[in-house]
């Protein structure tokens, strides 16, 4: 493999598995009483966040054009991300403003993970090298990567920058020659034509970010109290294989922006987001007299 582009890429190591495009098809539902909520959000990604404690996927809530995640204090999480394209693309990942490749604040233009056409892979943790990462876990504000590096101020939200890759042109085929007898002026012209309708246009710069206009900026989401708020934790050390590769990116903006907030179970219930605490820490049990002896069904009560 080549050395990394300035602007960039990590490929996830080949004994990660792949998943086919048949099982990457519409997210699943599930009726709360309160707005349905999804398992994987965006187009040419699927983006989901995997609690690693419990080994399920977090549901996403849709709320005032946002989407959000309720995250358990203390749990480890995974972000999975699933190109659902045929094509190879890149993923420019972000948590709590940060990038969780370099520990930059977080833009565009910086590093992120090239991803093989209909690949999956688990993003467990913050980059500390080509064979390691620090574990995502969900913590108090205070205790988060970004408040302990002075950034508190975007604590809360996972964001994945999507960039399809540019092919480099290939100068057509010379024409074939002309028949014997045909104006040479004429098939001049027709030639140089072709070749302007052919010509690439200029790359775009892959340098620098662009901020999004004020009216695409996001909504604020209800704020609870800065103490009770969750972020995101530098955890253990975890072994993580990446390799890097090249990728030129086909356009300097993403092609897709996925945003992913999140904060503790019972604010985004006070905020109305998600269903009631009854309901959310309620656990059915399909068997509840299971230590009973067996028998047949009764008859109900006489009246």
């Amino acid at each position: 493999m080549g050395q990394a582009h300035p602007s960039g890429a990590l490929r996830p190591a080949a004994r990660r598995r792949f998943m086919s495009a048949c099982g990457l098809a519409a997210a699943a539902m599930l009726t709360t009483g309160c707005t349905p909520a999804v398992w994987a959000v965006g187009h040419k990604v699927d983006v989901e966040v995997i609690d690693r404690e419990t080994g399920e996927t977090l549901p996403v809530y849709p709320f005032r054009d946002q989407r959000y995640i309720a995250g358990r204090p203390g749990s480890r999480y995974a972000i999975r991300v699933t190109n659902r394209t045929g094509e190879r693309v890149m993923a420019v990942m972000s948590v709590d403003g940060v990038n969780i490749i370099s520990g930059q604040t977080a833009s565009w233009s910086q590093s992120g993970y090239v991803l093989s056409p209909w690949q999956s892979y688990e993003i467990t943790g913050w980059r500390k090298s080509n064979q390691e990462v620090a574990a995502f876990e969900f913590t108090a504000l205070p205790d988060s990567y970004a408040a302990q590096t002075g950034r508190p101020h975007d604590v809360g939200v996972i964001g994945v920058a999507v960039f399809t890759e540019r092919v480099r042109w290939q100068p057509p085929s010379p024409p074939a020659a002309p028949p014997r007898g045909e104006l040479r002026e004429e098939s001049r012209r027709a030639d140089a034509e072709s070749s302007a309708r052919d010509a690439p246009s200029e790359a775009p710069a892959t340098g620098a970010a662009r901020a999004l206009p004020k009216s695409a900026a996001p909504a604020a989401a209800p704020a609870p109290a800065p103490a009770e708020r969750l972020g995101t934790g530098h955890g253990a050390r975890e072994t993580s294989y990446v390799t890097n590769t090249e990728f030129e990116r086909q356009t300097a903006r993403p092609v897709e922006v996925v945003s992913l907030r999140y904060d503790r179970q019972e604010n985004l219930a006070r905020a109305g987001i998600i269903p009631t605490l009854g309901w959310a820490q309620s656990s059915p049990r399909p068997f509840p007299r299971s230590s009973t002896e067996p028998g047949f069904v009764p008859d109900p009560p006489s009246r």
